[in-house]
């Protein structure tokens, strides 16, 4: 683990374990890790707890960060987790602007008689609406679909076009309930990397096109939702709104965009979930994928396959596809 990137700022967050040990929410501070199972009072079991209690306990955890006293362990040799178990995942979807107008021009009906120009003026005057209008797509995930940012994502046998799909996500530090846009920053303890992969085939319900699509079938498969390495404080990202998205497959850049393209920002989302659901200590909000997808370059998923994802200042995740029913 000694060459992975390391995060911004004086700290992280994450989950880790030994070889054989029970998995534990560790401080990571100049590539080393602190136990903070041990060294909090409360002794928190997992790293949700830590945020439960954030802002009393961030003060602690730059004091923590700075203690070469305690029992650190290098980050070598130990095992990354997913950095937490949220209770909820808010998913948005079109939220990139050229990614939109990419998948729109193509999905597009074969009979559809307007030229590509013609299709992404259309589709771009939409998306520009939409932002004006402020109505954000926010859905539903499932955390059982989150695995770890350097564990193996298993494909299933019925998944016809699995692809992937980069995110920034905040992670919420306090609950929020109908908080303004102004508001809710504050509810942001701080941000990780999330990979949302989508089998295409299944997002739209060719027997009832009237419902519309079908996330749960699409997107919430085992694994479907790498994450991390780690949640670095929302402190340390001076603008979520301009950080560069990458992901790298089998060694070839795919996605290469800055948040900038985002038409909602990280408030507004968190803001726009908050109306209806109160989001709660752990949750997550994943911001949407930018362009670069693997529909748009008639290149899906496969077994053999390794992405490698980044965002600015937040780490890097690495995982290999596996076909189901291979070793």
């Amino acid at each position: 683990m000694a060459t992975l990137a390391q995060p911004v700022g004086r700290f992280a967050l994450g989950t880790f374990s030994t070889q054989d040990g029970k998995p534990f929410p560790g401080l990571l501070a100049k590539g080393r890790v602190l136990d903070l199972s041990r060294a909090l009072g409360r002794a928190p079991s997992e790293t949700r707890a830590v945020l439960e209690r954030w802002e009393e306990t961030l003060p602690v955890l730059h004091a923590l960060a700075d203690d070469d006293a305690l029992d650190w362990r290098p980050l070598d040799g130990l095992h990354v987790h997913a950095p937490l178990e949220p209770r909820q995942i808010f998913q948005s979807g079109a939220n990139y602007r050229q990614h939109v107008i990419d998948l729109e021009v193509a999905h597009r009906s074969p009979d559809d008689p307007r030229t590509v120009e013609e299709a992404r003026a259309e589709i771009a005057a939409i998306m520009d609406r939409r932002a004006a209008e402020d109505l954000p797509y926010v859905f539903i995930g499932l955390p059982s679909a989150i695995t770890g940012p350097y564990d193996d994502v298993v494909l299933p046998a019925w998944a016809e076009k699995p692809d992937w799909e980069l995110e920034l996500a905040a992670v919420i530090a306090k609950p929020a309930y109908q908080v303004t846009v102004e508001e809710a920053l504050e509810h942001v303890a701080g941000y990780t990397i999330a990979n949302d992969l989508t089998d295409r085939a299944t997002v739209f319900r060719r027997d009832m096109k009237a419902i519309g699509t079908d996330w749960l079938r699409s997107k919430n498969a085992p694994g479907f939702t790498p994450l991390g390495p780690w949640i670095v404080p929302a402190e340390s990202i001076a603008d979520p709104g301009d950080l560069r998205v990458t992901l790298k497959l089998n060694g070839e850049t795919m996605q290469d965009e800055s948040t900038k393209d985002m038409l909602f920002g990280v408030a507004r989302l968190v803001s726009y979930a908050s109306q209806t659901a109160q989001l709660l200590p752990g949750d997550l909000v994943l911001t949407g994928s930018p362009a670069g997808n693997g529909i748009h370059w008639g290149r899906l998923l496969q077994g053999g396959d390794v992405m490698e994802g980044s965002i600015t200042g937040l780490g890097v995740q690495r995982t290999r596809c596996v076909a189901e029913g291979t070793p």
